[in-house]
């Protein structure tokens, strides 16, 4: 394997592969000119790995020759994988024959919405490529989700010219070690221009590869700001999966996800419905975990722990977001990419307690008025969960007590509804908490299971997670 995973230049990995013989294949690229193909032409003796590159713009003619897909998208994850398989397939049939044994064949496919002329569109791509691990082997894929933020076309062609040299690169050089292949998708390129928000490894080589671990690995290698699990567990793009949709989440830690948070979404979903334009159609629930807590609360969990969370949470029906994102304002930020509609965030007391503190705005120039401002500019609003006290008495938004000097802030967001109560909530599961819970799990007593949920319960027991041990 090559150890020097940043240190070479587009240029020579690309003439890395060009003058590597037994490596063959080709460059199909749709909607950002021909970059990939262009810096392995760059970069010299091409002939030696390059069989063909090809641009079919023309909705028609790139119909004629991938089809069409189910879902009717250029720009879409059917369309790069059946640009792949095509090409692939090709290339073996025309020269599988007629060349070494020890080839090892590629295709290298990208579809791609850049940035239109005098337009504010989403730009874009859906990058893959399929290679041959071995001679003779099955072919595997690494399927990519692209979003460019450089302000203009030509800018972003060239980030993705340089990210598709990385990626067939990374096939060949670092297939062994998936996370080496997601740390090297950037190399040579300034940070901010793009982001990486989906990643798909599949194919006989990558059998025992979890994509829901590989994913979580994008934030930390700092190629994405979150990821998104549909309730099949599948990865999800988020602008695939939240646009033109009402948002309501909850951030939790879920260790594991009690009756309590199940109450608090379910009653959350009603309060939402209650909001004008949302309905159960139009709105998407995600649990949200945070991999950066303020307070230090399972700052360094591990992937394990993570991947344990997400499965109950899916195994309950419900979309799971993984971020690096600390404070909401974040978070709604992050969904405001994606939709113009309503954004709820469902909270506990707690939290609340949490947003009226100065000093959790330390760092932002306008501190909490500046933190208020990002928070509630347009359709978002938090859905405030009731609490007990240690008296047993039940807390909620009429008796809150925040700071003297911000009474009158919380008032306005009171009586203009950024703020609202959730009025039917179950008042016997608040004193449910996830680490008492996780105690009791751990040491073989029974009384957790009458805080979890059923299937909760029984994937626990079964699957010994959180450490679980039975009762002797």
């Amino acid at each position: 394997m090559d150890k020097q995973v940043s240190s070479r230049s587009t240029k020579e990995k690309a003439l890395r592969l060009n003058l590597d013989d037994k490596k063959y294949g080709t460059i199909v690229e749709i909607g950002a000119g021909q970059e990939v193909a262009r810096n392995f032409f760059v970069a010299g003796a091409a002939a030696g790995t390059i069989a063909k590159t090809m641009s079919a713009y023309d909705m028609k003619f790139s119909d004629a020759i991938y089809g069409v897909q189910q879902n009717g998208r250029y720009v879409s994850k059917a369309r790069v994988l059946a640009m792949m398989e095509q090409e692939y397939d090709l290339v073996v049939e025309r020269v599988g024959d007629v060349r070494s044994r020890s080839s090892r064949y590629f295709s290298y496919a990208a579809t791609v919405a850049a940035k239109s002329f005098n337009k504010d569109n989403e730009c874009h791509a859906w990058c893959g490529v399929r290679v041959q691990m071995y001679p003779g082997a099955e072919p595997s894929n690494i399927v990519v989700h692209v979003r460019m933020f450089d302000d203009n076309a030509e800018a972003q062609q060239q980030a993705l010219g340089i990210l598709g040299v990385n990626l067939i690169y990374a096939s060949y050089y670092y297939f062994e070690n998936p996370k080496t292949i997601i740390d090297s998708l950037t190399d040579n390129m300034k940070a901010n221009r793009i982001e990486i928000d989906s990643i798909e490894f599949q194919g006989p080589y990558f059998e025992d590869i979890d994509n829901k671990a590989k994913n979580i690995h994008l934030i930390r290698s700092w190629k994405t700001r979150a990821v998104m699990f549909k309730p099949d567990g599948t990865v999800g793009v988020p602008a695939e999966m939240l646009y033109k949709k009402n948002v309501l989440t909850i951030r939790g830690s879920f260790k594991p996800v009690t009756k309590l948070n199940v109450d608090m979404i379910e009653q959350g979903q009603k309060a939402f419905s209650e909001l004008e334009g949302v309905d159960i159609d139009n709105t998407v629930v995600i649990a949200e975990i945070s991999l950066n807590d303020l307070q230090g609360h399972d700052a360094n969990m591990s992937e394990k722990d993570i991947l344990e969370r997400v499965k109950l949470l899916n195994l309950l029906g419900y979309n799971v977001l993984i971020s690096d994102y600390t404070r909401y304002f974040s978070l709604r930020a992050y969904f405001r990419q994606f939709t113009n509609h309503q954004i709820g965030i469902v909270v506990g007391m707690i939290n609340i307690r949490q947003i009226f503190d100065v000093d959790f705005y330390r760092g932002l120039e306008g501190g909490i008025l500046e933190g208020f401002g990002k928070l509630f500019p347009d359709h978002t609003r938090l859905f405030v969960y009731p609490e007990l006290d240690e008296k047993g008495d039940v807390h909620d938004l009429s008796n809150v007590t925040v700071p003297a000097n911000l009474r009158y802030l919380y008032r306005h967001l009171l009586e203009n509804g950024f703020i609202k109560s959730i009025e039917n909530s179950n008042v016997e599961l608040l004193n449910l908490y996830s680490r008492e819970i996780l105690t009791q799990l751990t040491r073989g007593d029974d009384e957790w299971k009458n805080a979890l949920p059923e299937k909760v319960v029984d994937a626990i027991i079964e699957q010994k997670l959180f450490g679980f041990r039975p009762k002797k």
